[in-house]
């Protein structure tokens, strides 16, 4: 029985999943409280597959989602009708680097030697790369799609591995639509 709400839990999460990524591809504020409700059901997702550092991705996107609400709404210019996506700096993509470089180290350190994690290095690389990506996300910074495709690409196969299937067909879309997601950003940019 407890199988069927797993299985249940898991195919709420992955359609909220799709609809923050279409709020997401169209700039929308709606994504964030959408994001919250997605991570709040893959945060018992993730613990019931032992995917502890994905289940801890959960929470930090709570908090992230609170603070992208919050920068998204208020953070534009005032003759601005909504935030602009902007690119990466030099500067701020090597910062970016080694601080993912110390996160997925610091995880993957937690993982091994504390978790029966069934893959910790694969999970704390996931894991490292979508915190810096959400941040990108927040700030609205375009070449945070890349990272995304890379999250979600490695992801599949760990999902397909735990046998989470309604998450592997949400990763296949999310996989697909950050390509869309990064043309229509980009696209944004040059109007």
């Amino acid at each position: 029985m407890d199988w069927i709400i797993d299985n249940y839990i898991e195919i709420i999460g992955a359609v909220l999943g799709v609809l923050f990524l279409f709020f997401e591809i169209r700039q929308s504020a709606w994504l964030w409280p959408t994001g919250i409700l997605t991570s709040l059901f893959y945060i018992y997702i993730f613990y019931v597959a032992k995917f502890y550092a994905d289940m801890g991705l959960q929470v930090y996107y709570v908090l992230v989602s609170v603070y992208g609400w919050y920068y998204w709404l208020k953070g534009k210019g005032s003759d601005e009708k909504s935030l602009p996506v902007v690119h990466l700096s030099k500067t701020l993509g090597v910062n970016l680097v080694w601080i993912t470089l110390l996160i997925y180290a610091s995880i993957a350190y937690v993982l091994v030697s504390f978790t029966d994690s069934p893959l910790p290095y694969w999970d704390a690389f996931t894991t490292a790369l979508s915190i810096t990506a959400t941040w990108m996300l927040a700030r609205k910074i375009l070449e945070q799609w890349w990272l995304w495709i890379v999250v979600n690409v490695v992801s599949l196969g760990l999902y397909v591995y735990k046998g989470l299937y309604p998450t592997v067909v949400l990763f296949a879309f999310y996989s697909v639509l950050a390509f869309v997601g990064y043309r229509q950003w980009r696209r944004s940019m040059v109007q």
